[in-house]
Order: structure tokens, then C-alpha cells, then sequence
């Protein structure tokens, strides 16, 4: 997924995000027409869903340089897949590179999204199942849980930890005048006998212009979504809250390139001592529509919030 180790600390810390997304630009980007996209942030997840027979492939890049610790990239290549109108699936490939250690596969991650309102409504509710099989090694930071903290980015490489895991997580999305808001709330498990572990997501955005331009463009306003999102632990069974828990916040900015891939861009700011102080995300993504029934393949174009 990622490429060896430069000898050079600023490239081991750039190379590999970019080799990611050039590499899926080159396969993905033969001037296909477009689609739309269901999210625009990170790790909060809105209530829409892929449409039915659409493949959305991505590349979801973080990076980030810990104090005391060695500077890493980590990717999450994903494959999502609309099942039903009500029924999303994904399934993540994952690795990371780190400066002076080593570049690892750190496991995979399933998850399933059930829309429970097929009709739109002040406030969808959407239920999330993920099974994760990874290691200690991980860095890819899909969400934060527990006591998660800055301390996590700082030993050596191990791959000997082995974490299988569920996660459950409940959607909450509203669409108002353009506007997404949505929030989610996380419970996660490891399943080799540890407590319950909770976190959280909030998210809001909005595309710059409503209107479609009756012509294809490159910078039309109809074309970028900015936002921004916050999330965080909060503890476990035994000590829920927010002491020794790590947050985040950070601007998102999305962009749909005619005829191409959407790209997303997002600088994370940690919000307390026990957090990274600086992470940068990155995303890359492409979809086909009517993958498994036509040939038919489609770029993206933002999706638009309904009042």
C-alpha cells in the first residue's frame, strides 16, 4: 500500500501519502463522467448513503509528526459499496510507514450502515456495525475511543498486539438549508475481555453554492463544500468522561473535480495535552456507478443537502 522507507525524514513523511493517491489517480482517473459523494468530513459520518450498485474507492491519508515521537503516514484504502437504499458496506485495507522504523500492514476493518427512515426527516437515525482486525501498530485514526492519546504514537512499531474489535455507533443527521449536521456517538470493544470504550463525532458543512453551472467547470462554487468537524473519547465503562481523553478539531474542505476524483483536505489541531498537536488528512476518492451490472462509470459531484 505504501512505499519503502526514504532515507530522508521529510519524504518518508510525504512520499508515501502522495505515491497513495497518484497511484489511484492513475487507475481511477480516465475521464469518466460524475457522481455525487455522500460525506464531506473525515470521521463523522452523515446519514447518506451509497446509492445502490455504486463502488466508491478511496484512499484516506493522515499524517502527522508527534512530539517525542518518530513522524508516520498511515492510509486506509476503502471500498464501499451501496447494497440497498438503506444499506452501505465498506471494506478497509490498512497500513503505515514510520520515520526510522518500518512500514507495516496493520490489518482490515468491515463495517455495515443501516439507514432506519427511508424517508428524510428533521433528524436520520442510521445504525453502524464494524468488525476490525488490526494491530498495535495502527495509525490511521478513524476515530478516537476511551483513553486514546498522544502516548499511542510513540513506542516502537508492534505488530505482536493484536486487536480484534467491535464497534457500534449511532448516526444522528440533519439537512437544513444546505446545511449537514450530524453527530455520532461510538462504542467499541475489544473483544479479548476489555471494557466498553466510548467516543464521539460532530460534524457540520456546507457546498459553497447550491445551483448547478449549466456548463462543466473546474472552480465553480457548485463544486467545493467547506466545513468542519470535532471529535474525542470519553472514557470507558469504568471511567467514563473526559479525563485522560484525547480531542481534535479541524476545517474540511472538499473538492469535486469534474469529470475526476474528489479530493479532500483537513489540518487537525489537538485540543488538550494528550493529543497529537498537529495531524493532516487527506482523501482521494472515485466512484462507479452500476459496478456490478453495467460498465457505465461515473466521476463525482457533491452531494447537496435538502432542506
Amino acid at each position: 500500500m505504501m512505499p519503502l522507507l526514504s532515507a530522508k525524514p521529510w519524504l518518508s513523511l510525504v512520499r508515501p501519502s502522495r505515491a497513495a493517491s497518484w497511484a489511484l489517480l492513475a487507475v481511477l482517473a480516465p475521464g469518466y463522467p460524475p457522481v455525487h459523494a455522500q460525506d464531506n468530513y473525515f470521521v463523522t459520518y452523515s446519514h447518506e448513503l451509497e446509492d445502490p450498485g455504486t463502488l466508491e474507492i478511496s484512499a484516506k491519508n493522515i499524517t502527522g509528526s508527534p512530539k517525542g515521537g518518530d513522524a508516520f503516514v498511515a492510509s486506509a484504502l476503502e471500498f464501499e459499496y451501496g447494497i440497498k437504499t438503506w444499506w452501505t458496506s465498506e471494506f478497509y485495507l490498512e497500513g503505515q510507514t514510520t520515520s526510522g522504523q518500518s512500514t507495516l500492514f496493520t490489518g482490515f476493518r468491515w463495517e455495515n450502515r443501516i439507514r432506519t427512515l427511508r424517508r428524510e426527516h428533521w433528524i436520520n437515525p442510521v445504525l453502524y456495525f464494524e468488525f476490525a482486525n488490526i494491530n498495535g501498530a495502527d495509525k490511521t485514526l478513524l476515530e478516537v475511543v476511551g483513553h486514546d492519546s498522544r502516548a499511542d504514537f510513540l513506542g516502537r512499531n508492534d505488530r505482536q498486539e493484536k486487536k480484534r474489535e467491535a464497534e457500534f455507533k449511532l448516526i444522528l443527521s440533519s439537512n437544513f438549508k444546505g446545511w449537514n449536521i450530524s453527530e455520532n456517538f461510538l462504542a467499541e470493544k475489544n473483544l479479548a475481555n476489555a471494557p466498553w470504550e466510548f467516543g464521539y463525532a460532530l460534524g457540520g458543512s456546507r457546498i459553497l453554492a447550491t445551483a448547478s453551472s449549466a456548463k462543466p467547470c473546474t472552480f465553480c462554487r457548485q463544486n467545493f463544500a467547506v466545513g468542519a468537524e470535532m471529535y474525542g473519547g470519553l472514557g470507558d465503562r469504568d471511567s467514563f468522561g473526559l479525563n485522560h481523553t484525547s480531542h481534535y478539531a479541524g476545517p474540511v474542505v472538499t473538492w469535486a473535480l469534474p469529470r475526476g476524483p474528489e479530493l479532500r483536505f483537513s489540518p487537525n489541531f489537538g485540543l488538550n495535552g494528550n493529543s497529537n498537536g498537529f495531524l493532516f488528512r487527506f482523501t482521494v476518492s472515485y466512484e462507479i456507478e452500476q459496478f456490478l451490472s453495467h460498465p457505465k462509470r461515473h466521476s463525482k459531484l457533491l452531494k447537496r443537502p435538502t432542506s
